[in-house]
């Protein structure tokens, strides 16, 4: 893989999963004769997002050696993310079927042993970590596999010894491992963070964590937690300050699926521009809204 010196390191490196995106047309994918093929990824998002705010990102992984794989790795381009891709010949790039609507979107994997499941610690060492500023990943990473939860926790240390941020965003995805599994991992990764991001409704489901001051309570040690519940709004808790809550937006939804990536990028590019707390929670809503209203996770370009 091609990776900059440090003295040329984008400010935030996202590592993750993506997929082609298959989504319907004109009715659902029981009935449907036609689909638009797009790329779908949380990591990938995030650093899509950063990029439009006018941030330096990069986003890591591997892709199979196939189409698809060359198709994510062109348009990743085209949106000017910087590609740290190792391509896999041996395993073939995953595919995600979505079933859009208003209220909820159906899901479907088809990702069991793609390229970026075989990630393993050191897929990125401290040295290509060097000057970056934040490194962000999500709770779906950790469960593609063993190797990737060891990445995951390797990452966690490296990236902070190198001096940068560690940005999770909570992402349970329930259909990729145990709910026990999953509620003690991403608990644990969500409380050594620097900025965890996780849904209410999320944290409910997983933990039993019913309210933003119970989540808290759940994640204690997590530098900066910010919980975010739909349509209601956004509260950030720093350290033993008081917790920060900024209302969401009134948007007309068109789809909700690649909302909170988007709000993750809003957040995180408002947090390199310094903005204060309460800026940077009305950065994200914006960034969410603007996905909000399309029917793509990701917004078209300029």
């Amino acid at each position: 893989m091609s990776i900059p010196p440090h003295s040329t390191a984008p400010e935030v490196v996202c590592i993750g999963e993506s997929m082609a995106l298959i989504t319907p047309t004109g009715a659902g994918l029981a009935a449907a004769d036609t689909a638009t093929i797009t790329l779908a990824g949380a990591e990938a998002n995030v650093a899509v997002g950063l990029v439009s705010y006018g941030h330096r990102a990069a986003w890591a992984s591997r892709l199979g050696d196939d189409p698809i794989g060359t198709r994510i790795a062109s348009e990743m381009g085209r949106r000017k993310v910087e590609l740290w891709v190792e391509r896999d010949g041996d395993a073939p790039t995953g595919v995600m079927f979505k079933d859009p609507g208003v209220e909820s979107s159906a899901v479907y994997y088809y990702r069991k042993g793609s390229a970026a499941s075989r990630m393993d610690a050191g897929f990125l060492s401290p040295a290509q970590l060097e000057g970056v500023r934040i490194v962000h990943t999500t709770g779906i990473t950790p469960a593609l596999s063993e190797s990737c939860l060891r990445m995951v926790d390797q990452l966690f240390a490296d990236a902070r010894g190198v001096g940068a941020v560690v940005s999770f965003d909570v992402n349970d995805r329930r259909a990729l491992w145990s709910a026990e599994e999953a509620a003690s991992t991403l608990a644990r990764l969500a409380d050594a963070a620097d900025i965890t991001f996780v849904g209410r409704d999320e944290a409910e489901r997983i933990w039993g964590t019913a309210t933003p001051a119970e989540i808290r309570a759940h994640l204690p040690h997590c530098g900066l937690l910010v919980v975010k519940d739909g349509d209601v709004g956004a509260t950030a808790f720093a350290g033993s300050d008081e917790p920060v809550f900024v209302p969401a937006p009134v948007v007309d939804v068109v789809e909700p699926v690649g909302a909170g990536d988007a709000f993750a990028s809003g957040f995180l590019a408002a947090t390199l521009d310094g903005a204060d707390l309460a800026d940077r929670l009305s950065a994200g809503h914006a960034a969410a809204a603007r996905v909000l209203r399309i029917a793509a996770d990701l917004p078209p370009l300029d």
